[in-house]
């Protein structure tokens, strides 16, 4: 459901881009982490991990919701520009 996630994240008027993946965790074997570039420093500077979550608790059912979020200025990208998730683990 990587998929889904994504989306509803990039619902979000200050995501440029966004991926899920989903990493190692100690107490429930896998947990959601997802990676953003925002759209400009404006709506960067407002924009946290906090608010990302509480965008995607009401958009999404609770356990598809991340549990983690890192901001990067870009994500890695295929010749086409499809996004790598493999490189984001």
């Amino acid at each position: 459901y990587p998929n889904e996630i994504e989306e509803v994240v990039m619902m979000h008027e200050g995501v440029l881009e966004a991926a899920a993946i989903g990493v190692p965790h100690e107490a429930s074997g896998e947990m959601v982490k997802i990676f953003v570039v925002v759209k400009d420093s404006t709506l960067g500077k407002s924009l946290d991990e906090k608010t990302l979550i509480q965008h995607c608790r009401e958009n999404l059912t609770n356990y598809k919701v991340p549990k983690s979020v890192e901001f990067r200025d870009e994500l890695p990208k295929t010749n086409v520009g499809k996004i790598l998730r493999r490189e984001l683990r």
